[in-house]
């Protein structure tokens, strides 16, 4: 390891780019030299390897001469996944506990040992099931994972994926929340030693691999310490050397779950229960609430865990207080949610818990097409819930899919340029998914009729190029695919490059694409002289959009914000409604009132660095401030008196600076 660490160090200082090829002509060649197999000097051991030696053997690690500039270059040459914080931003996916769903959509899959419509082999999810569920534990495993592929993680958003956030009890949703928090302030990282990338590292002149088959992503496991007698290079290490502990929140966490049950549940009764249920699921015999039921509420264990499973608000925002000066500051806050679980009330806990975007299936606007597969929801409802998220300010990510039951390949393109130039929704990012089909899903008996068939790879590339031709400039399209494996996929796209076919299929029409993620900068560094600061307006039913953009001469997009209008009338009705409540009296009042604009996001591009050191991306050429200067004037000549932010929590110091206070649910500034 050490050779091939120097021979990079060496090319660097030469001035020379290490790129993929060369590495893996260096990793090659030192194998060769060791007589052993290429894997044990993978490049995901590099970087993890480099963490250790500085750590444990600084004498070692200062011979190598690594001045603060050639730190940055290297870590950037072993940087696993690049693109992970390519946004600016690293992120954190977690999944709540499995719990009945409120829907019966026929594409679901119904896997019962996840939450609806997820499988137990998407990375997320496997990695959920290792922890139990637990938020803390699958914030440290995650967190501890980017920061050995050597990604910055001051600048943290996390995505709260899994069952409709709003059908959890509130306790529960209260819990889950404030132990995300509390893993961040806590700094639940394993040390380089828990790394099972560094167990069993081999010695100079040997490629045994006491690990062979664990990877970076793997779960924490309590008592996790490198292998008996493991050491570094050259017998460096580190039998003297103190291993680096196991977060201590982490292991508290183990240990409770072992005392309620949870290990001895997986091993014995859940494993038998689920080996029993899920065919009976997947025949139509048991409902998944059925099955779920029995697994997860029914269980001892799982009943004793929920009865620790609740915390207050109070405990939240203490927790949030923490986290606007913690190390990992939450800068973005995901929940997912079912357009008609969008109401007033529920807009206003999950602001309260800190969320600033929202995820929501809509599948599609046809209202035959909606019903044929069981959404059991209107087009109005939809529309409505479009309208609600943008007066509350939160970003919309909305879940899009063709080839659903009773779709054509025309149809679907009709129906996505419906989503996208109707005021009724005009999303700001979407998920735009080819329907695959999965065995435990109710799809199953459709397509074994003949009513339902996969459309082929040409008409499928077809239909999503179109899509992508059609979004507006304001839209990201962030996913085509679902991390479901090629094996459980029964008909449809098994291609994870799909998106690649997509877009070479856009190139050959010679027409411009407009959606962001197309045109993002990513970790490219930017002149900002050369940059324009550009205004796109739209309107919507509810509010009118101002989409500020910052492009380079050839239209690739540094940054951009999104500035809300809302109309006085939409305003004022959301205050009527919200003030008359329903069946139980009042609910809470409006957080906005008229006269108040809302900024939605501020987003600028280039890799994630720790905060308060500089970079050379458009993310520290101050052009974010720039972008909410620009925000007021629109907001001033539009004729309003104030504007709020819908600041995530690790963000409120920062709009402070810029003349904002905090103000309910938001933060705002006189104009």
């Amino acid at each position: 390891m050490e050779d091939i660490i120097l021979q990079i160090v060496a090319a660097l200082r030469r001035g020379e780019t290490v790129g993929e090829r060369e590495l893996v002509k260096l990793i090659h060649a030192q194998a060769k030299r060791a007589g052993g197999d290429k894997r044990a000097f993978a490049k995901r051991r590099l970087l993890p390897f480099y963490q250790r030696v500085k750590r444990e053997d600084p004498e070692r690690w200062a011979r190598w001469g690594i001045t603060p500039e050639l730190e940055e270059r290297l870590v950037a040459t072993l940087r696993i996944k690049p693109r992970r914080s390519a946004s600016g931003v690293a992120t954190i996916t977690v999944i709540t506990k499995p719990w009945p769903c409120s829907g019966s959509c026929i594409f679901c899959p119904n896997d019962i040992r996840m939450p609806k419509s997820y499988l137990a082999d998407e990375p997320a999810c496997a990695r959920a099931e290792q922890n139990y569920f637990d938020p803390y534990l699958q914030v440290s495993a995650r967190l501890t994972a980017l920061e050995q592929m050597g990604h910055a993680t001051d600048k943290i958003e996390l995505i709260v994926l899994g069952g409709t956030w709003s059908g959890y009890p509130v306790e529960y949703q209260t819990w889950f929340v404030t132990e995300l928090f509390r893993a961040l302030n806590d700094d639940a990282v394993a040390g380089v030693a828990a790394n099972p990338m560094l167990r069993g590292f081999p010695a100079e002149g040997s490629a045994s691999m006491a690990c062979a088959g664990c990877t970076e992503d793997s779960a924490l496991v309590e008592g996790a310490e490198p292998a008996e007698g493991a050491a570094l290079e050259n017998g460096a290490a580190s039998a003297a050397a103190p291993a680096d502990p196991i977060p201590a929140g982490v292991r508290e966490r183990r240990e409770r779950y072992r005392a309620c049950g949870i290990e001895r549940w997986y091993a014995e009764e859940g494993a038998a229960q689920v080996d029993a249920l899920q065919p009976l699921v997947d025949a139509g015999e048991q409902t998944y609430n059925q099955a779920i039921g029995r697994l997860f509420r029914a269980a001892p264990a799982w009943r004793e865990v929920a009865a620790w499973q609740r915390a207050t608000m109070d405990d939240l925002e203490h927790e949030q207080r923490r986290n606007e000066s913690a190390r990992h500051r939450v800068v973005g806050l995901v929940v997912e949610t079912r357009p008609d679980a969008i109401m007033p009330a529920a807009l206003t806990l999950i602001r309260r818990m800190g969320a600033t975007k929202i995820q929501m299936g809509v599948q599609s606007v046809d209202q035959e097409i909606l019903d044929a597969n069981g959404r059991g929801i209107t087009t109005e409802r939809i529309a409505r819930s479009f309208g609600l998220l943008r007066l509350f300010g939160f970003k919309i990510h909305a879940h899009f899919m063709a080839n659903l039951l009773g779709a054509t390949p025309e149809a679907d393109k009709r129906d996505y340029r419906s989503f996208v130039t109707d005021r009724a929704y005009l999303p700001d990012e979407v998920k735009l998914y080819p329907c695959a089909l999965i065995g435990s899903s109710r799809l199953r008996e459709r397509y074994e009729a003949g009513e339902w068939v996969p459309y082929t790879e040409d008409e499928l590339v077809d239909v999503l190029a179109a899509d992508v031709l059609a979004t507006p400039a304001f839209c990201r399209v962030s996913r085509m695919i679902r991390d479901f494996s090629s094996l459980d996929i029964m008909a449809g796209n098994k291609k994870p490059n799909l998106r690649q076919l997509v877009e070479r299929r856009v190139a050959e029409t010679g027409e411009p694409v407009h959606e962001i993620r197309y045109r993002e900068i990513a970790l490219d560094a930017v002149d900002p002289a050369e940059l324009e600061l550009k205004v796109v307006p739209y309107e919507t039913a509810a509010t009118s959009e101002r989409f500020l953009q910052w492009v380079t001469p050839t239209g690739r997009i540094a940054g951009f914000l999104r500035l809300s209008l809302p109309h006085e009338d939409a305003v004022r009705a959301l205050g009527d409604a919200m003030a008359a409540g329903g069946t139980s009296g009042p609910g809470p009042t409006s957080p906005i009132a008229p006269g108040e604009a809302m900024i939605r996001e501020v987003h600028v591009y280039g890799s994630a660095v720790p905060v308060g050191e500089e970079g050379h991306a458009a993310q520290h050429q101050g052009l974010g401030r720039r972008l909410v200067e620009r925000a007021c004037e629109l907001t001033r000549a539009a004729g309003y008196a104030r504007i709020n932010v819908i600041s995530a929590v690790g963000t409120r110091e920062y709009y402070r600076r810029l003349g904002f206070h905090d103000h309910g649910l938001y933060q705002q500034r006189e104009l």
